[in-house]
């Protein structure tokens, strides 16, 4: 591993530890961070290391895009997974993407599983599903599941561990 691939783990900790502990992931450490990965791409790899960097950055964030504006992940999270990218570029940045994704579903459902909530929620997605391929009236149950006191959890928890997942598992 190369001295960036250190800084990059330090950088994901920091952040990690700071969302588990504040809920906050914030831009004092992410901003130089990304200067510090498009930078160390740059001399490694000149004009074409930089252009991996942006393509990397762009693509973690636009990753996180959706799931931000519909309010399911903070900017935090966003610009974390843009971080990676500029340090690592877009193939690994995918590779984080979707382990990050495996580790957060799984977070999720044991979140859902101990305040007792999993299996209407479950039930409610399948009703909803039923009722969108005419197996029953047309009803959208999901709307009962938002109502709910919904509990939420840290994502630069899943990001660190997907980036750690990335880094193991090649």
């Amino acid at each position: 591993m190369a001295t960036a691939d250190y800084f990059l783990i330090l950088v994901v900790a920091v952040c990690t530890y700071t969302d588990f502990k504040c809920r906050k992931i914030y831009n004092a450490v992410l901003f130089p961070a990304a200067a510090i990965g498009f930078a160390s791409n740059f001399y490694a790899g000149g004009l074409a290391g930089g252009l991996t960097a942006v393509k990397g950055m762009m693509l973690g964030m636009a990753l996180l895009l959706v799931p931000f504006i519909m309010g399911g992940m903070g900017a935090g999270d966003v610009k974390l997974l843009g971080v990676v990218g500029a340090f690592k570029g877009p193939d690994f940045v995918w590779a984080v993407f979707l382990y990050t994704a495996i580790v957060g579903g799984v977070i999720s459902i044991i979140i859902m599983i101990r305040s007792g909530g999993f299996w209407a929620r479950i039930r409610a997605a399948l009703f909803t599903l039923l009722s969108l391929l005419g197996f029953m009236p047309r009803l959208n149950f999901l709307d009962t599941i938002y109502t709910s006191s919904a509990q939420t959890f840290p994502y630069g928890i899943a990001i660190g561990v997907g980036t750690a997942l990335a880094y193991f598992l090649g």
